[in-house]
């Protein structure tokens, strides 16, 4: 039995996460995400109903701090797998963006995951799994592309963060990865990128990340793996 939480999972990848881990009635999967709607449905999607939901906003994870805890930990003992997927891309250049769209990526893509792994510390154990979703646009070496200064800079953070965080817990067992994903076909990408076909879709990059999250730590600690077919 695995007790897995997916941060971001009402749309896209995470959604498609959360549906195929939830394949095996063994594993009890806690979902968080913006919109309510969204999860109450996804919850109802799950044949062996074994998906919780909890409504937080990354943006504002402060307010939501002391409830998700109490949440969590009324309902799971410890937890094996966190993945962090939950991702804010607002296509701007540079010049152009606001200081409230880069702190608004920054809260999504950062700071609302590092928040939401400092709050769960506590329930992870030896052999625990941390998953961070990053993307190739913060990938050191790769590619870059007008109007993804912020939003690439956050994910940057994001794989950092995952190194450091694999030392800091190594005395305790923990084990932080990160994926940088390449292009999937959803939704963010099509607005980023019009009209261009991702060669994975997201289910198949969900099926990936799913394997990962639960046999990764065998082999991985501390990494940022490139997951990518092509550019972007």
């Amino acid at each position: 039995m695995m007790n897995i939480v997916i941060n971001g999972g009402t749309s896209g990848i995470g959604k498609e996460i959360a549906l195929y881990l939830s394949r095996n009635k063994e594993n009890n999967i806690l979902v968080t995400g913006r919109n309510k709607a969204a999860l109450e449905e996804l919850k109802e999607g799950a044949g062996n109903r074994n998906i919780l939901t909890h409504q937080i906003d990354l943006e504002e994870f402060d307010k939501y701090e002391k409830s998700f805890q109490k949440f969590v930990a009324a309902h799971f003992g410890h937890i094996d797998v966190l993945i962090n997927n939950a991702g804010l891309l607002i296509m701007n250049d540079f010049m152009r963006s606001s200081t409230e769209e880069a702190r608004k990526m920054m809260e999504t893509n950062f700071f609302g995951p590092a928040a939401l792994t400092r709050a769960l510390h506590n329930l992870m154990q030896r052999g625990s799994h941390i998953v961070n979703i990053s993307s190739m646009g913060g990938y050191q070496g790769s590619s870059k592309y007008r109007g993804l200064s912020y939003y690439s800079a956050s994910k940057a953070a994001l794989s950092s963060l995952s190194e450091c965080l694999a030392e800091e817990f190594r005395e305790s067992g923990i084990i932080v990865n990160c994926l940088a994903l390449g292009s999937v076909g959803t939704g963010m990408l099509e607005k980023a990128f019009p009209g261009y076909k991702a060669p994975v879709n997201a289910a198949e990059m969900a099926e990936f990340i799913s394997w990962f999250a639960i046999n990764g730590s065998k082999f991985f600690n501390g990494k940022v793996l490139p997951v990518a077919m092509s550019n972007p």
